[in-house]
């Protein structure tokens, strides 16, 4: 079987086509994320209603309703692999995701719109979950927040992240003004149960939370992740999210046979 080692703004998976197969899903995601190191195994299927389907699961083996810069990697590889054009659907867990490539390395994906959205979960932390079923995240602001204070803020991500708040867990974002369009983000993520060095769903998430509280009027945000920066925009009006899309690098760091 071919594996492709890819990241998208160094958020990483390990990703196979099994068209036509019936793998143990669980059990490749457990063995190639080991062997890469990687965040998450996500492989292409066929589908009934769009282009292809994508399974996700993260590195402990639990499956995940879908993955933002997983879509957007998944996108690339059904390219350069002739499975879809430069636009393309993907059937998740989660709902539709529609994608597009800009460039070689440049993808944008529209991503599933909010199914939960309470911005009073905590009082100190909005929950959003995107799509139905939608995947979990937790959004607080921490001021002054730099990547060097990791350990520092370790416990409260990791508290965040298992908090009853949340009945099925959460993605930890925890974020920084840096102006009034650009912020700098930290997550810890459920299933890999560490930091990333990116997470899209939970940078989307983050722009919905800041477009629902009026601090983001143009709908414009730039995320600047450890790994690198992803641009989110939100769509829609009366407080209601009517498209929500994310953009940002993928790469493919190598392939290799198993």
């Amino acid at each position: 079987m071919k594996v492709w080692y890819m990241n998208g703004a160094g958020n990483d998976f390990a990703v196979v086509d099994a068209r036509g197969l019936a793998p143990d899903y669980t059990q490749l995601a457990l063995e190639l994320c080991k062997l890469t190191g990687a965040d998450g195994f996500m492989a292409i299927d066929r589908s009934q209603i769009a282009d292809f389907k994508l399974h996700f699961y993260n590195a402990d083996g639990s499956r995940g309703e879908m993955c933002g810069n997983g879509s957007r990697c998944i996108c690339r590889f059904a390219f350069e692999n002739g499975i879809a054009g430069e636009k393309m659907s993907v059937e998740t867990d989660a709902g539709i995701v529609c994608g597009q490539r800009l460039s070689e390395s440049q993808y944008l994906v529209k991503l599933n719109n909010p199914g939960v959205v309470d911005l009073h979960r905590k009082a100190d932390a909005a929950y959003v979950e995107l799509g139905d079923p939608g995947v979990p995240h937790a959004v607080t602001e921490i001021p002054g927040l730099n990547w060097d204070m990791r350990e520092t803020l370790r416990e409260k991500a990791k508290a965040l992240r298992f908090d009853p708040a949340f009945p099925k867990g959460a993605n930890a974002n925890l974020y920084t003004w840096l102006d009034e369009k650009t912020v700098r983000i930290l997550t810890y993520e459920r299933g890999v149960e560490d930091y990333t060095l990116a997470c899209g769903t939970g940078s989307a998430s983050t722009a919905v939370v800041l477009w629902l509280r009026g601090l983001l009027p143009g709908g414009k945000l730039t995320v600047k992740n450890p790994g690198g920066d992803l641009a989110v925009t939100v769509e829609g009006e009366n407080a209601a999210v009517s498209a929500l899309w994310l953009e940002g690098p993928t790469e493919v760091v190598k392939e290799f046979e198993v």
